[in-house]
């Protein structure tokens, strides 16, 4: 066989990058050749050296592609629709991957037993991620607005803040949502059925449940979703375990606003929080071990650092946490920067898969170095009729990106084709103004062997945001150089979320800059200014009159 001429099969590719990206994964196993086509959508391996047909397909999907063979397909199981003796799927979790999944394999004819260790349904999302910190945001807002108004005939004054019945109404609005999209959800779908306890693999077709009492049960199925999701991660500080420092879930439903509230971490739930609770009347410091959302564009880290300092936050860039106090009822932290003392501290520092008790390693499912389970772009991991979607992965963690995810795994685990494409995922930071991007920004592209142009559209050429008198920010679209096709879209600005998915339709249809620049756009919206900025790569906008088309 190593002298074999085999064409695989491969899914996910996007361009002659993406094969690129597998022939380099592929050349890490020992005597394997490999010439791989985004045209032909194949990986013709023309030697396997000491390696395996299944080590080839592992490689290829831990690359993020899908790749299997006939006989790595999960042998199609022939059973009534519905009842007993129906196609049975056990779930791990119950959050939103799991409950896309759990309902479109019902509609599938499958019969799915979801396993929940915690107390309530739903995930993170609803019960101490998106649904709650989002009411806190639009709250400290609206409290900012008043304090501060943009419009000089409004006379600013400050707001009487009941944090306590604020935490009321949000956790009242969470557990309405729960129970419409969740509890609903059961006690209407008769061919889901849930079992609590803490689940974990005896072997890649059994599961071992525990309930709160400690007792144990088994649980046979023919296939599985992990959607078991991530907790906040905590760094190992010398002083940190112990103290009584904020996770966002303590955060979200603290009754009073802190005095000094200090904040390490620099990504999403950190600069969401720090900044909401400033607008509530705390005195902020932000510890950032490099810079405000190091994975984005410098620009918008820089821009909102700008935005936080103008609000009177403290914003600290490139510095070292080590070591932690609590004494006297506040926090010390020695830092690169010298002590640092707050009253109140959140440890914001990204979110670990809950992957660590779940026996991956009995179901033969792989993880990368982070703990992540590794899918290929039909959700599939390295056991092929187990499958994994959510925080868990090693995906982005949104919510629309986990239910995506457990939709498409339920059609393929029941006989369907359906392929998580990530081309032209949005993502939006809840800031004001907001961070959006779609796509490739100009380094991710430069760092594909892309040529690009690049152009940046301060928002003061926008007239909706000249009406606002609010003109922070900027729009930037990144293009293919020779074909002028989108790539990319970067956006900070107030109403940035809102912009953002026409971007993510431009790119997912193949638009380019000029096709961009001569659509219609309703004038004084902040999506025009996608337009304005198209219309850059030919022409001076400030030179145009308003809504020139």
């Amino acid at each position: 066989m190593t002298n074999q001429t085999i064409e695989i099969p491969v899914t996910g590719m996007t361009c002659d990058h993406c094969a690129l990206a597998i022939e380099k994964a592929l050349a890490t196993l020992p005597g394997v050749h490999a010439r791989v086509s985004y045209p032909k959508a194949t990986a013709t391996i023309k030697s396997l050296g000491s390696a395996t047909l299944p080590d080839v397909i592992r490689t290829i999907r831990a690359a993020g592609y899908g790749a299997s063979l006939a006989t790595d397909t999960p042998a199609p199981v022939t059973k009534r629709r519905g009842g007993d003796d129906a196609l049975h799927v056990a779930i791990i979790g119950s959050g939103s991957a799991a409950f896309a999944c759990a309902i479109r394999a019902t509609e599938q004819g499958a019969r799915v037993t979801l396993i929940e260790k915690n107390p309530v349904i739903g995930g993170t999302c609803v019960n101490i991620g998106c649904v709650p910190s989002k009411i806190l945001i639009r709250a400290a807002q609206i409290a900012h607005d008043q304090a501060a108004p943009r419009f000089e005939g409004i006379r600013p004054h400050a707001p009487v803040i009941d944090r306590r019945r604020l935490v009321g109404q949000q956790q009242a609005r969470v557990e309405a949502l729960r129970q419409a999209k969740y509890d609903n959800i059961l006690d209407t779908n008769p061919g889901i059925t849930l079992r609590r306890g803490r689940a974990r693999f005896v072997d890649d077709h059994t599961l071992s449940v525990t309930d709160a009492a400690g007792h144990e049960t088994r649980l046979g199925a023919d296939r599985f979703l992990i959607a078991a999701g991530a907790s906040p991660a905590i760094p190992d500080v010398p002083g940190l375990a112990g103290t009584p420092f904020w996770t966002s879930t303590e955060a979200l439903v603290a009754g009073d606003a802190p005095a000094h509230l200090l904040v390490l971490g620099a990504s999403v739930v950190a600069v969401e929080l720090a900044q909401a609770f400033r607008r509530l009347g705390s005195e902020v410091t932000v510890l950032a071990r490099s810079r405000l959302l190091s994975r984005e564009d410098a620009d918008l880290g820089l821009g909102l650092k700008a935005a936080f300092e103008d609000e009177g936050m403290r914003v600290l860039t490139d510095v070292s946490v080590n070591r932690v106090r609590h004494e006297r009822g506040a926090f010390v932290l020695t830092t690169s920067h010298g002590p640092i003392e707050g009253s109140h501290l959140l440890v914001a520092t990204g979110r670990t898969p809950n992957t660590v008790d779940l026996g991956l390693m009995e179901a033969g499912v792989a993880v990368d170095g982070h703990g992540a389970i590794v899918v290929d772009d039909h959700l599939r991991t390295s056991a092929p009729h187990i499958y994994a979607a959510g925080d868990c992965c090693a995906l982005p963690q949104f919510v629309y990106v986990a239910a995506a995810g457990g939709t498409r795994a339920a059609i393929n685990m029941t006989g369907g084709d359906a392929i998580l494409d990530r081309r032209a995922m949005p993502a939006v930071v809840f800031t004001d103004p907001q961070v959006a991007t779609v796509g490739l920004s100009e380094q991710a592209a430069t760092d594909q062997g892309l040529a690009v142009d690049v152009r940046t559209l301060p928002l003061e050429n926008v007239p909706r945001a000249l009406a606002n008198f609010d003109v922070r920010g900027f729009i930037r679209l990144v293009a293919e150089k020779s074909s002028g096709r989108i790539l990319g879209a970067q956006v900070l600005a107030a109403e940035a979320g809102e912009v953002i998915q026409t971007a993510a339709i431009a790119i997912a249809q193949n638009m380019t800059i000029a096709q961009m620049a001569d659509q219609l756009f309703p004038y004084l919206t902040m999506v025009e200014g996608l337009k304005l900025c198209a219309q850059t790569f030919t022409k001076d906008v400030k030179q145009l009159s308003c809504c020139a088309g």
